[in-house]
């Protein structure tokens, strides 16, 4: 049964969008933790558009459930991270122009830096993740950097509908047997929502569920806590 992980991402860019100082990501993990979430995400990126280093920090300190830190394979994120000392670290591709996280990363492409970066974060007691595709080769690189978890995107799934959706389904129960198969722990996430959300909640051997933008979308209406613990009853649906 997949635990839920509520990204607060945008709740920070509703403040950043006229630079003040609310609404409050920090306020708002808290009141994700009374409707249910068993962990809190967020990803500092490199031009602090939402998430800002003094969130993360806050959030390492009153956090009751895990942070779990978005970065991308930066000497400066890793720096952040050894401080900050989060409680898992998930490495994503970035690019500045994207609005949001457009794909797995490059594990093959990229496997001197993410090595080292996941040599460096698991010294430290960090358990590390990479955001990769739903792919068996994806699984393998990811393998080679020592890596412990992985989170399968799931974008393409997100954006289809009927046998494609289907066809996206298997492919992402696929890799998560595969990776569970090897040892690593899989978690999925990216444009998960109230409606598709439960055909994934259900792969054997998930473990974690990253969603934000549908649960922050939904507080606006209904409230956080209401909008986090509506989306717990779905992954925990039998």
């Amino acid at each position: 049964m997949a635990n839920l992980g509520v990204n607060i991402d945008h709740v920070a860019t509703i403040r950043q969008a006229r630079g003040t100082q609310y609404p409050d990501p920090v306020e708002a993990a808290v009141l994700a933790q009374l409707g249910g979430a068993d962990q809190i995400t967020v990803h500092l990126r490199e031009d602090r558009r939402h998430i800002i280093d003094r969130d993360v920090r806050l959030l390492r300190s009153i956090l009751q459930v895990p942070l779990n830190l978005e970065m991308a394979c930066t000497a400066e994120m890793i720096r952040i991270a050894l401080e900050v000392k989060p409680d898992m670290v998930t490495l994503v591709p970035e690019k500045r122009e994207e609005r949001t996280t457009e794909g797995g990363l490059d594990v093959a492409g990229q496997m001197g830096s993410l090595t080292d970066a996941v040599r460096a974060l698991q010294s430290a007691q960090i358990p590390c993740s990479l955001f990769i595709e739903p792919e068996s080769s994806a699984v393998d690189a990811t393998l080679r950097t020592g890596a412990s978890m992985v989170e399968f995107h799931t974008g393409r799934y997100s954006e289809v509908a009927g046998a494609e959706q289907n066809k996206e389904l298997q492919r992402i129960s696929a890799a998560c047997a595969y990776a569970f198969s090897k040892g690593i722990a899989p978690h999925a996430g990216h444009g998960l929502n109230y409606r598709n959300v439960t055909p994934v909640a259900v792969i054997p051997h998930m473990q974690d569920l990253n969603i934000g933008h549908s649960i922050v979308a939904r507080a606006v209406l209904v409230g956080l806590e209401r909008a986090v613990r509506e989306m717990k009853e779905l992954i925990r649906r039998p």
